[in-house]
């Protein structure tokens, strides 16, 4: 068995740091976390725990891909995450700064590579995202009998959490995926 994992970086990271803003006590909840953008901006994840705790062992995954929009030249981020393990695509954001096709990238790997490397039988699919944008890839691959994870926060879309084979929330693993600090 092996598995093909997908990260949405900036919805694993952003919705990570509103999880950290309540554990913290900054937000009293999610919702209010969300809706008042409140955010713990001292919460990195390790991209390194999230592969492992996502997509297994390097030898048990067949394609590992994290998503996400372009850094500025000097950051670290993605070099970091292809050394973790991770395949990197990166899009430009668009005039207003927003993070486009992302979202629709991921789908379209996601469907292709069900065809083109996944074996139906043995094989799963992991989501590191929590968008319910996802919901009829997820539904039409499960009508190929393909078995569908989501790895997110508690608070992911209640349609994506329904409609995946088996819904795994970070919530409790929020300082396991913590980026520790490097001591010099």
């Amino acid at each position: 068995m092996a598995n093909l994992l997908y990260v949405d970086n900036s919805n694993v990271w952003i919705e990570g740091m509103r999880v950290a803003a309540v554990a913290s006590g900054a937000a009293p909840d999610i919702v209010t976390a969300m809706n008042g953008h409140i955010v713990d901006y001292g919460w990195k994840l390790d991209f390194g725990r999230l592969f492992s705790f996502a997509g297994g062992q390097h030898a048990d995954v067949k394609r590992a891909v994290l998503y996400g929009s372009r850094p500025p030249e000097n950051d670290s981020l993605w070099a970091v995450a292809r050394n973790k393990g991770f395949e990197v695509i990166v899009h430009d954001r668009n005039v207003e700064n927003k993070e486009k096709k992302i979202d629709v990238h991921i789908a379209t790997d996601i469907v292709a590579d069900s065809y083109e490397l996944l074996d139906v039988d043995t094989d799963e699919i992991t989501l590191v995202a929590g968008d319910k944008d996802y919901v009829p890839a997820v539904e039409r691959l499960l009508k190929r009998g393909i078995t569908f994870e989501v790895v997110f926060w508690a608070h992911a879309a209640s349609e994506l959490r329904i409609a995946c084979s088996r819904f795994v929330s970070l919530d409790q693993y929020l300082e396991h995926l913590r980026l520790s600090p490097q001591v010099s």
